[in-house]
């Protein structure tokens, strides 16, 4: 798609569109209370590794959460959202607790951020997070995302994704929860200042536009109470791969929100943690 056919999209309401945080009552002291959260859950009981290194950059890092005892069932991983320019792992340590309580190790993998590396770069990145973390605990990978999270995730199951057979050939299923599926929109918003899109980069990164890897079972999650834009992003690659004969589910929850439809994460009976690590 050219920049001159983008040009005629309705540019005045994509920032809008995109505005996750604008439409929730107290957004702003909302990640405030989310990484408080966070906090006190480090400061608990569950044993923990945070901030191992899997590259040089400082970002490149891995918080590890353990299950009680026993032998872990799997590899759980949760790849945070910020549209790949804000947040870190530590935002999100408590929604480990719904996997770890069934009995995964969790991971929250760190990745570089825009402006520093382009949406590309990121990508090739969680694919290294990931086959480091795979290092971390034996069986199966389960794999989550939330909104930009959510397309890093959904990338690793494209036909081009990054991760290599021996690791992709352990992932049971992949979850995007609030995914960015199709980011060629994000061209005609303000914080594509940072992000840098143009039409080439825009397509090679939208799993809309991707046929999946072989042995792909996906879940898009959202939330009912979610912008439009969200709404029709995570409906659209369920509805495009089914086509192409891939088990996919997809799930409205309820009236969530962007950010209270990951609550669910931190109880281990929690319809969304099934889809997670079921």
């Amino acid at each position: 798609m050219s920049q001159a056919h983008l040009a005629h999209w309705p540019a005045t309401t994509w920032d809008d569109a995109f505005a996750s945080l604008a439409h929730i009552p107290g957004s702003e002291t909302l990640l405030q209370r989310i990484a408080e959260e966070a906090r006190a859950y480090r400061a608990g009981t569950a044993r923990m590794e945070i901030g191992k290194p899997y590259g040089d950059d400082p970002r490149e890092t891995l918080d590890l959460v353990f299950p009680d005892s026993g032998s872990p069932k799997g590899l759980a991983i949760f790849v945070h959202g910020g549209f790949w320019r804000e947040l870190g792992p530590a935002y999100w340590t408590h929604y480990a607790e719904g996997a770890r309580a069934r009995g995964w190790v969790v991971c929250f993998p760190g990745y570089a951020l825009a402006p520093e590396l382009r949406i590309s770069e990121i990508t090739q990145q969680v694919g290294r997070a990931i086959s480091a973390a795979a290092e971390h605990a034996p069986g199966p990978i389960r794999l989550a995302g939330h909104s930009a999270g959510g397309h890093l995730v959904t990338r690793m199951c494209c036909e081009d994704g990054p991760l290599k057979d021996a690791v992709w050939q352990r992932v049971e299923h992949v979850l995007s929860i609030s995914g960015l599926h199709d980011l060629r929109p994000l061209i005609l918003t303000e914080m594509n200042e940072d992000l840098d899109l143009d039409p080439p980069e825009a397509e090679a990164e939208s799993p809309v536009l991707h046929a999946p890897r072989s042995g792909t079972q996906f879940t898009a999650w959202v939330g009912g109470g979610e912008t439009p834009e969200f709404l029709r992003q995570s409906a659209l690659l369920p509805l495009l791969w089914k086509g192409l004969s891939v088990p996919t589910s997809h799930v409205v929850d309820g009236d969530h929100n962007h950010f209270s439809v990951l609550d669910g994460l931190r109880d281990p009976d929690s319809a969304i943690t099934q889809a997670f690590v079921g």
